[in-house]
């Protein structure tokens, strides 16, 4: 499913990033990887944000619909 439908609050393991090489790139170095797990924090407004590791990641929408969790 897509990120912004996950429960918020839920641990959750990113399956597959669909964007082109450049946005994928760019979320790899933010630590988004295929097999990492994630927690949804907000959803709200015009930005997800996400806790990775023990830190969090604010993307605006448009990124955040290429991360497909389970």
């Amino acid at each position: 499913m897509p990120i912004r439908m996950a429960p918020i609050g839920e641990e959750m393991e990113i399956r597959r990033l669909s964007a082109d090489e450049k946005v994928k790139r760019h979320l790899e170095n933010l630590g988004l990887v295929v097999g990492q797990k994630i927690t949804l924090m907000s959803s709200e407004g015009g930005a997800v944000i996400l806790k990775v590791k023990d830190g969090r990641v604010a993307l605006d929408k448009q990124m955040a619909s290429g991360i497909f969790v389970a």
